[in-house]
């Protein structure tokens, strides 16, 4: 691999890891964001959903206008939009500034994760792009991890302030290396900017997430949520025709016709809803019920952390050579089990009875994280991969945003009275609903899956005929 190479890996990987990282850091300092702004458990939610509701929603526009504009450009101007975002979210006075200043982060966050994967596919080729997808796996994969350790240090040794501003030097730093070292790439023929389909996909997802987050508040038949859930399925609809109508749409639906595409996205959701919300809720737990400090909470999510940075590598040599459902469906199931593992606690426990599942966990999420990478990069030519890249983020942090507003729903239900009983009943609960949902997950993408295996189609076949190579049964 030559020098340019090196760092165009080092780069991304740096700016996709901060950008997760993001995600996840805030889980255990929301508990001194909320005491510091005076704010309700119901915006504190949105300091995570703003970011990834906006990253979803903006995804699949971002990855079109990165084929079209050049992937470092729009790779660039998300780094300046998410370093001058992160400033403000560490400068907010408020919880509505502070959510509205995520926001904003996370559209700038969506151009670089959107471009993020294109510009590795590019450069990379044969054995070098999976050896580059693995470095790239294990290092996102282990940032959502490591979030709540780094956001435990970072409070306990300045205040919850840093975890964004830390940001800003860095974004800089790596704005600076993207213009002097990364090579530019866009698609020969770009498609048109689905500008209808990103407002309708954007209105479903925004209004279908506030409905869930204020729904324990409100009153779940209460009118405000009647009305959001019902204009969430209507936009929903509205957009499914707008997108079959479109000329150039953002999300083509002519994909899911071919199984192995659809039981990727499948993947790509439900480990999103089971796995990363989870991480929020046993911070609390860990905060609120057992009584440690922020950085002593990250410290004991730090063994999940160590497998997946194990694991990773590992999972990433291997995606070329096994059925794509390997990794992808027996590792959705896996982390279900590690979950399970995780059901029963008593209010007297000690945080050790949840060790199986965070290390059955680890392994899990270090086995799913580089191949999801790896069969979402394949799934359309390489002057097509900033739509490659959008849809398979999108599916993920869309799956962040739904699974941290709906299991927040059930959280909250159970742990109102903010009791360690009553917060115990809540993660108990929350394990049973995500156990669910990544059995589920993993029992539909098997047979959709197949025997699939990640290699990229030929530059000039048809997008969307065949999006995977097929191995005979």
């Amino acid at each position: 691999m030559n020098p340019t190479r090196w760092i165009t890996l080092a780069v991304v990987s740096a700016a996709t890891a901060m950008l997760l990282l993001d995600v996840t850091i805030v889980y255990v300092a929301l508990p001194a964001i909320q005491r510091d702004l005076g704010a309700s458990f119901a915006s504190m939610q949105w300091v995570i959903d703003a970011y990834t509701v906006a990253l979803a929603a903006t995804l699949l526009g971002a990855g079109a206008l990165a084929d079209r504009l050049g992937r470092r450009v729009v790779f660039a101007a998300g780094l300046v939009v998410f370093t001058i975002c992160s400033a403000l979210c560490g400068l907010a006075d408020s919880a509505l500034v502070l959510d509205l200043a995520r926001g904003a982060q996370g559209i700038g966050a969506a151009a670089m994760f959107a471009a993020s994967l294109a510009i590795l596919a590019q450069e990379f080729q044969g054995s070098e792009r999976g050896f580059a997808l693995g470095v790239w796996g294990a290092i996102t994969g282990a940032a959502l991890a490591i979030g709540p350790l780094v956001g435990g240090l970072v409070v306990d040794g300045l205040s919850w302030r840093w975890i964004f501003l830390v940001n800003v030097p860095l974004g800089i730093v790596l704005v600076i290396a993207t213009l002097r070292a990364l090579p530019e790439s866009r698609a020969p023929t770009p498609a048109r900017l689905d500008v209808a389909g990103m407002a309708l996909f954007g209105a479903a997802t925004f209004l279908a997430v506030l409905a869930l987050i204020r729904g324990n508040e409100d009153g779940w038949s209460s009118a405000p949520i009647l009305v959001a859930l019902v204009g969430a399925g209507l936009l929903f609809v509205a957009f499914v025709i707008a997108e079959r109508r479109a000329e150039a749409p953002m999300l083509p639906l002519a994909l899911f016709r071919v199984p192995a595409f659809s039981g990727t996205a499948v993947i790509a959701f439900t480990q999103s809803v089971a796995i990363y919300p989870l991480l929020l809720f046993l911070a609390i737990y860990l905060q609120n019920a057992l009584g440690y400090s922020p950085t002593d909470a990250g410290l004991r999510l730090l063994p999940m952390t160590l497998l997946i940075l194990a694991v990773a590598p590992i999972s990433g040599t291997l995606t070329g050579r096994l059925p794509l459902r390997i990794p992808l469906a027996v590792g959705l199931a896996l982390f279900g089990v590690a979950l399970l593992t995780m059901r029963g606690i008593d209010p007297g426990d000690d945080w050790t009875r949840l060790l199986p599942g965070l290390l059955i966990g680890g392994v899990a999420v270090g086995t799913i994280s580089p191949a999801l990478a790896a069969a979402m990069v394949a799934v359309l030519p390489v002057d097509r991969g900033g739509l490659s890249s959008g849809i398979n983020n999108t599916f993920r942090q869309l799956g962040i945003a739904i699974g941290i507003a709906g299991l927040g729903a059930i959280f909250g239900h159970h742990a109102e009275a903010a009791t360690v009983a009553g917060i115990t009943r809540g993660l108990d609960a929350v394990a049973l609903i995500a156990a669910t949902v990544a059995l589920i997950g993993a029992g539909v993408a098997w047979p959709l899956l197949g025997r699939q295996r990640a290699t990229r189609p030929d530059a000039d076949r048809e997008p969307g005929t065949e999006v995977l190579a097929t191995e005979p049964a």
